[in-house]
């Protein structure tokens, strides 16, 4: 086996080899084509939105899908696709941003503690359980209540819910690994301890870091639109998929289009982002590649 300079074992295209496999699984492909459909659908939403997502037209009010509002439009005559396409960009900037910081937060947290280990690595894992505990909506529901609901808040909450389950993830592999001799190889040569934690086994650790993040961004999204439709996301009139829920929820009986349009874009995306995690899971995991 190949090694580096510090002695650790040479992974330059692990994290692209894992790719390469998940993407060969028809599953995961077309997990990844869903997801990259609406992120497109997000980013060009100003550009094939047919309306303001804010406009209003009474005179249009509640009218069902038809060729010129092919979704309908709300009871506000607001173009239901316009709002879905600029929803897109909510759901996707909330869930990627709070994934992102707990990725970050934790993943450094966890690396630190299991590299340290004794007294410091048991208060923060019970740290870090206290926070598992609480379910992730439950959590986010106390934060952004106390917060106030707006995007910040919204991707702050969120990102706590997270953040432990990273520690976790990243704590585990780092118990193994700081026993490795190309560890112990780096602490002979002089090597600083940040520069053996973020040089040599954050690179080992990528892949299970990587699988995490695709399957809580599907729990980002679900959260994100359960407290959009429960009053707490981002304030009216920003159009998100939660809010189009509670909207079409009250209007069910008269416009069930309203329901069921941001009903199935979370389904959609929701379902996308955990066929790639479960693509990645399983071209990470050691014992399915063995089998």
């Amino acid at each position: 086996m190949s090694v580096t300079t510090a002695g650790a074992p040479a992974r330059p295209n692990a994290l692209s080899r894992a790719l390469r496999k998940a993407l060969a699984n028809p599953t995961t492909a077309i997990g990844a084509v869903i997801c990259i459909l609406i992120a497109l659908a997000a980013i060009l939403a100003p550009w094939i939105a047919p309306t303001d997502p804010a406009e209003q037209d009474v005179i249009n009010r509640l009218v069902a899908p038809n060729a010129e509002f092919l979704l309908g439009t709300d009871q506000f005559g607001r173009d239901v696709l316009s709002r879905l396409l600029w929803g897109a960009r909510i759901s996707l900037i909330v869930s990627l941003g709070a994934i992102a910081v707990a990725a970050v937060i934790g993943g450094v947290i966890g690396m630190v503690s299991g590299y340290i280990g004794g007294r410091t690595d048991l208060i923060t894992m019970q740290v870090m359980d206290v926070l598992l505990s609480f379910p992730s909506l439950i959590l986010g529901l106390i934060v952004v209540a106390l917060l106030g609901p707006d995007l910040q808040n919204l991707v702050f909450a969120i990102a706590l819910t997270a953040i432990a389950p990273f520690a976790r993830i990243a704590r585990a592999p780092t118990l193994a690994l700081k026993e490795r001799a190309f560890v112990e190889g780096g602490r002979a040569l002089g090597f600083s301890h940040a520069r053996i934690l973020f040089r040599h086994i954050l690179p080992n650790i990528l892949p299970e870091v990587l699988v995490m993040t695709s399957l809580w961004l599907a729990t980002a999204v679900r959260v994100e639109a359960s407290l959009s439709f429960i009053g707490l996301g981002v304030k009216p009139p920003t159009p998100t998929w939660g809010g189009m829920t509670r909207d079409g929820f009250e209007n069910i009986l008269d416009a069930p289009w309203l329901a069921v349009a941001p009903g199935v874009a979370i389904l959609f995306l929701v379902l996308g982002l955990n066929m790639v995690g479960d693509g990645l899971r399983d071209a990470t995991d050691p014992k399915l590649r063995a089998e």
